[in-house]
């Protein structure tokens, strides 16, 4: 009756056996089947053999504290097969003790749960996306009326210092003046552009353009430039003059602006070396590749994997929402078809690397 109840068992479950250091002594065929290994590739080697890389170390941590407790674990699982396809299995493993309490073996038995795992997880996906597209449908109308609330006052700005222009003129102060009122244009100019882009940033109509990325370096410097003067930021950048992208400039100027700001921050914690930023564009046959570097305080490997989720941030509520890194990510990403990765790099400091593939003509 026993091999009976085994035989069942075996036939209609994923079954292996390991010894107590987590050598596979047995598998049955459901588990072939579902791993695509065969029993000569499975027999011998460590289970961690279907080990998918997602899964953390802390994991295995608890599943070994428990079966070495004598007690059964029980976990949806996610396994990585031959192929390189992914599996979820519903598993229980459990010891087997000899007469005198002592482990000798584990089993563990589990059924197949892939097809069901996956559609949750589709659902999930789903339901974020039409999450974020409702924030954004609102963060639309909300920059709409930024917008009608900003354009009046910036007009009423740019007749102001026309009017203190023509009251200075051919006196004294006039030269001094007239380099104060470009730049205060300039910075109207530029605010008043920033409208129209988050504007358009959110129509699915935004004409490309051809554009040269040391112009647009250019012009986030310029606007800058004086923030970071005073915080005593050195900025050094290599980027060819003649390196040309097709895409949006104006967002990648936000893209640009956002990263320093935030570089720029790291550093104010810091008073016993030298601020640097790097900004560095290089070219291939297929990619450019911008790359923003700091010596600043970094990121610690914990937070790396979530600095741009949404409304994520480890400054102060009153210095940000946790949504500038999120937009960045949606401009390369969803917008300009690119990629942005960060890590820290061997100054101590965060270095952003942004790649875009090139336009194929």
């Amino acid at each position: 009756m026993l091999e009976q109840y085994i035989e069942a068992i075996e036939n209609n479950n994923i079954v292996s056996k390991t010894d107590i250091d987590g050598i596979i002594t047995f598998v049955n065929d459901e588990f072939c089947k579902i791993s695509k290994y065969s029993k000569e590739e499975l027999i011998g080697k460590n289970h961690n053999i279907v080990r998918h890389p997602d899964i953390p170390a802390s994991h295995f941590k608890k599943l070994w504290s428990i079966l070495l407790s004598k007690k059964t674990y029980k976990a949806t699982v996610k396994n990585l097969a031959k192929d390189g396809s992914v599996f979820y299995v519903n598993t229980t493993i459990f010891p087997i003790l000899d007469d005198n309490g002592n482990i000798i073996e584990f089993v563990a038995i589990r059924y197949d749960v892939t097809n069901a795992t996956k559609t949750a997880e589709k659902l999930k996906h789903r339901d974020r996306i039409m999450y974020q597209q409702a924030r954004l449908a609102s963060m639309g109308e909300m920059i709409a009326n930024i917008a009608h609330q900003w354009r009046q006052p910036l007009s009423e700005l740019g007749i102001l210092l026309y009017g203190m222009k023509k009251e200075f003129k051919n006196t004294q102060k006039s030269e001094k003046f007239d380099i104060q009122y470009d730049k205060s244009k300039n910075l109207i100019k530029q605010m008043s552009q920033t409208i129209d882009d988050f504007r358009n940033f959110f129509s699915p109509n935004k004409p490309k353009e051809h554009f040269l990325i040391s112009d647009i370096i250019d012009e986030t410097m310029f606007i800058l430039k004086d923030t970071l003067k005073n915080e005593k930021i050195e900025v050094n950048i290599i980027c060819d003059k003649n390196i040309k992208m097709f895409g949006y400039a104006n967002e990648l100027s936000h893209v640009l602006i956002n990263i320093l700001n935030n570089a720029k921050d790291a550093f104010c914690h810091i008073t016993t070396k030298i601020k640097q930023i790097h900004i560095v564009v290089t070219e291939t046959s297929k990619n450019i590749q911008i790359k923003i570097s700091d010596n600043g305080t970094g990121i610690q490997k914990s937070m790396i994997d979530k600095v741009f989720e949404p409304y994520y941030t480890t400054k102060h509520s009153s210095q940000g929402t946790g949504l500038g890194l999120y937009i960045v990510k949606m401009i390369i990403e969803d917008s300009m078809n690119g990629k942005i990765e960060i890590e820290s790099n061997n100054d101590g400091g965060a270095c952003f690397t942004i790649t875009f593939k090139k336009e194929q003509k």
